[in-house]
């Protein structure tokens, strides 16, 4: 038996309706056509669907088992054409973000919330890119955006400029090296240096100025927020290394402060890594704009 979609409509249009004229009127086609198709469907069939000279027409209880099928089947495939409509027309997807910059979720969870509010249907996930390689993830299709500072050359991926910041040293207001006006590599030996919970290689402190200086802090402690960073070096435990626009934006007390990173300072520059071919899809558009948006306000702040 060939079961079409066409014939799960049939049979649930006649049903709804109580006769074939109606059914016709609803499907839009004669009411010759429809009797045809039903005449077709009960051959393959071998057995009547409907319960002839009954007003409205009833269905047979083999009628009735291809009606259960019919209310299963038409919603889920109806579901699917409006996920394919919403993809083609870009108002559905999938936007599974991986950062590289463990600061960047506080600066990362404003600009979701706007774009929840114009793209609701887009399934959003936020994945810790530094617990996994995360552009060979991107080129996979594992993952759709990636938050990085370190741009590669990278066929089919394009790397788009979002903000540049700059890492400063920060520590309690009575601790020696308060007094300078600003911080070399040398300063972070004895120091107990507070850092993310992250390879080292993957924070700016390290990448761009102790190991190209071959210094090492006296320890290391690692601590997952923000907040308590800040809060443990305002105690005087120990220094720290953070973007410039997470000091201002969490600033809880000034206990503490901020210098600069070398003479010249340290400026890096966060990027967002997408697949070429999704560059134009609307919600990627939207979310990129936002992103734009935010890291606008961080540098006027």
């Amino acid at each position: 038996m060939h079961i079409e979609f066409r014939h799960l409509r049939t049979i649930k249009a006649i049903h709804e309706a109580g006769g074939l004229a109606r059914a016709a009127e609803i499907m839009n086609i004669t009411q010759s056509a429809l009797s045809h198709q039903v005449k077709g469907l009960e051959e393959q069939a071998g057995v009547e669907l409907f319960v002839r000279r009954s007003k409205p027409l009833k269905l047979s209880p083999a009628g009735h088992r291809l009606l259960k099928l019919a209310q299963q089947v038409l919603p889920q495939v109806q579901a699917l054409q409006d996920e394919f409509s919403g993809l083609r027309a870009g108002s559905t997807g999938r936007m599974h973000i991986a950062i590289e910059c463990h600061a960047c979720f506080e600066w990362l969870f404003p600009v979701l919330e706007q774009f929840r509010r114009s793209f609701g249907e887009v399934d959003v996930d936020i994945r810790p890119g530094l617990a996994f390689d995360a552009l060979p993830a991107l080129l996979r299709e594992e993952v759709d955006l990636v938050i990085s500072s370190d741009p590669e050359t990278i066929a089919g991926v394009e790397f788009i400029e979002l903000f540049d910041y700059q890492a400063v040293f920060v520590a309690a207001q009575q601790h020696p090296l308060a007094r300078k006006e600003f911080i070399e590599a040398e300063d972070f030996r004895g120091q107990t240096l507070i850092t993310y919970p992250v390879e080292r290689t993957r924070l700016d402190v390290f990448s761009q100025l102790l190991i190209p200086a071959k210094v090492e802090p006296a320890s290391i402690r690692q601590v997952e927020l923000t907040a308590v960073i800040l809060l443990l070096v305002a105690s005087n435990r120990g220094v720290s290394v953070l973007p410039d626009w997470v000091v201002r934006e969490v600033k809880y007390s000034s206990d503490y402060i901020t210098r600069p990173l070398t003479q010249d300072g340290i400026t890096r520059r966060l990027y967002a890594a997408i697949r070429s071919e999704d560059r134009e899809k609307p919600y990627m558009q939207e979310l990129l704009q936002l992103a734009g948006r935010e890291a606008r306000k961080l540098q006027a702040v």
